[in-house]
C-alpha cells in the first residue's frame, strides 16, 4: 500500500526562515557551532542541512567542539557500537558544560528517532539542551529559538516520517564533491535493520527538483556528485511521475556534471536498465556499491533480502559483462543468529568468487524492535570475533591482489587536496572509487586528469600524472 507523502508547504519552510531571522538577531545567541557526524552518507549530507541553517542563523563553524557555542550530535543507530560511541561523546561535553553553563549541547538524527530514547535522554541526559529526530530535522530553527527564549530544555520527536522537504540552505563541505539525495526512507524491512523504523518509508523526490539541484552544484562548479538513498533502485515506484532511476541517473548526467556516483544499491532491485545506462554513460563512474551481507541462501532469507546467491551472482555476471573493468563494493554482516561455520564459509567463498575492489564488514549488531534482535541463536563473541578477522583478512588479500594488478593503467583522478601522509603528494579518487596518490601541483585540485598507476599500497594507488 502507498504512503501518502507530505511535501512540506512554502509556508510552513517560510515560518523556518522567520524562525532563522528572529534566532539571528537575537542577544542571546550562539555565536559559533560544531556539529559531530556519525553514520552514513545521508547522514552527513543532513549535517550539511543543519550547518546551513545554522549559518543562516548567523553562526560560524568553530574549529573545534570545546570553542563552539553550540555542538550539535548527528546521530546513527544501525549498529549499537555507533549509538554507545555518540552517548559517550555527548556525556565527555557534560565536562565542558560545567566550565561554559553557556554551551549548548543538541543531539538529533536516527538515535533520537528510536522509541523510547526521548525519554531516556530527559532522564539520563539532564544537561542536553536540544533534541530532534531526522522527520523535522527542518524544524531546528524553531526548536533552537524556544530554546533560547525559554532557557529551557527542548526535546522534539515528532513521526513526521512521511515528509518530503525542499528548499532548505545546505552548508556544503566540499567546493568538489557533493551529494543530492534522491529519496528517503526504506520499504525492504531487513529482519536486523532499524532503518525503517527511523528513517520512514520511501519517498522519492521529484525529478525536475533533483535535476535543478544538480544543475545549480554544475553551474558552481562542482566536479561530483553522489545521488543517495536508502535504497535508489525503488526510486519512483511510490510517486506518479513514472521515471526509473535510471531514468533520473541519465537526466542528471546531462547538467553537465562530469561524474555522478550513487548508493545504496539493493541486489534485488538491480535493473537490467540500470545496467545499460551504466555500461554506456561515461559520466557514471564505474563503480557500484552492491551489499550481499551473506552469502548463505538461508541466512539471507532469515533477514529477509529478498534475493538468493545465485541471484546476486548473475546481476555480478551481468554487471561485469556490461562493464568489465567495473569496481564492486559490498557490505557483510558476520555472526548473524544462528549463522553456522558452514555458512559462515558460503560468505567467504562468495567473496573469493566475486573479488570485491572493498568491503565494509561487520559483527550483527542487535537493534530493539527489529525481528532479528528476538531470534534464537545469537552468537557468542568470541566466535564472531574468530569469523570476522578471517573475513577481513581474505577481503584484504583480495583487495591487496586487485590493486597490484592495476599497476600500468591509466585512471581518471578527481583531484581532491593534499595527501594526508605526504603533503608533497596530491590525492584523489579513481572511477572506481579507489584513493589516489600522486606527485602534481596545487592547480590540479577540483580537476579530473589522467594519473598512470606506479603501484599500490594496502588499500591505495601510487601513481604518476600523465602528461
Amino acid at each position: 500500500m502507498r504512503e501518502e507523502i507530505k511535501r512540506i508547504p512554502e509556508e510552513a519552510l517560510a515560518k523556518q526562515q522567520e524562525y532563522m531571522r528572529l534566532v539571528r538577531f537575537h542577544p542571546d545567541r550562539p555565536k559559533t557551532y560544531y556539529i559531530v557526524t556519525y553514520g552514513c552518507q545521508m547522514n552527513a549530507h543532513d549535517s550539511e542541512k543543519l550547518a546551513g541553517m545554522l549559518e543562516e542563523m548567523g553562526m560560524e563553524p568553530a574549529g573545534e567542539r570545546t570553542q563552539a557555542d553550540i555542538v550539535l550530535h548527528n546521530t546513527c543507530c544501525i549498529r549499537d557500537n555507533a549509538e554507545r560511541k555518540a552517548l559517550g561523546n555527548v556525556t565527555w561535553l557534560k565536562e565542558i558544560k560545567k566550565e561554559r553553563p553557556e554551551l549548548m549541547i543538541g543531539v538529533c538524527g536516527c538515535m533520537i528517532q528510536q522509541e523510547e530514547m526521548a525519554k531516556k535522554l530527559l532522564k539520563q541526559y539532564p544537561f542536553i539542551d536540544l533534541a530532534f529526530g531526522t522527520g523535522n530535522l527542518y524544524r531546528m530553527p524553531e526548536y533552537l529559538l524556544e530554546a533560547i527564549e525559554n532557557k529551557s530544555r527542548v526535546i522534539r520527536v515528532d513521526q513526521e516520517s512521511s515528509t518530503v522537504v525542499e528548499g532548505l540552505p545546505v552548508h556544503r563541505e566540499s567546493d568538489i564533491k557533493a551529494y543530492i539525495t534522491v529519496m528517503y526512507g526504506c520499504n525492504n524491512f531487513c529482519s536486523y535493520c532499524i532503518v525503517p523504523y527511523v528513517r520512514g518509508r520511501e519517498r522519492s523526490r521529484r525529478a525536475d527538483d533533483i535535476v535543478r539541484e544538480a544543475e545549480g552544484l554544475a553551474a558552481a562548479g562542482v566536479k561530483e556528485i553522489m545521488l543517495l538513498g536508502q535504497n535508489v533502485n525503488s526510486y519512483g515506484l511510490d510517486s506518479e511521475e513514472s521515471i526509473s532511476f535510471a531514468k533520473l541517473l541519465h537526466r542528471v548526467t546531462q547538467t553537465g556534471i562530469p561524474r555522478v556516483r550513487f548508493m545504496t544499491s539493493h541486489p534485488k532491485d538491480l535493473s537490467d536498465e540500470l545496467i545499460d545506462e551504466m555500461a554506456h554513460n561515461p559520466v557514471i563512474a564505474p563503480h557500484l556499491h552492491l551489499p550481499v551481507q551473506s552469502g548463505s541462501d538461508r541466512i539471507l532469507h532469515e533477514m529477509n533480502r529478498r534475493y538468493t546467491r545465485e541471484h546476486y551472482l548473475s546481476r555480478v555476471k551481468a554487471l561485469r559483462s556490461a562493464m568489465p573493468n567495473i569496481g564492486l563494493t559490498t557490505d557483510l554482516i558476520v555472526a548473524f543468529p544462528g549463522e553456522t561455520e558452514e555458512e559462515f564459509e558460503e560468505t567467504l567463498s562468495l567473496v573469493e568468487e566475486v573479488r570485491y575492489d572493498s568491503a565494509y564488514t561487520f559483527i550483527y549488531s542487535p537493534r530493539k524492535g527489529t525481528r532479528a534482535a528476538e531470534m534464537p541463536g545469537q552468537i557468542d563473541p568470541q566466535v564472531a570475533s574468530e569469523r570476522i578477522e578471517r573475513l577481513i583478512a581474505a577481503q584484504e588479500r583480495i583487495t591487496g591482489e586487485i590493486l597490484s594488478d592495476m599497476a600500468g593503467q591509466t585512471v581518471q583522478v578527481l583531484v581532491e587536496g593534499t595527501s594526508r601522509r605526504r603533503a608533497t603528494q596530491l590525492t584523489g579518487k579513481s572511477g572506481r572509487n579507489i584513493n589516489v596518490n600522486f606527485n602534481g601541483d596545487a592547480s590540479d585540485v577540483g580537476k579530473i586528469i589522467p594519473v598512470r598507476v606506479t603501484g599500490a599500497g594496502s588499500n591505495t594507488l601510487r601513481g604518476e600524472k600523465e602528461i
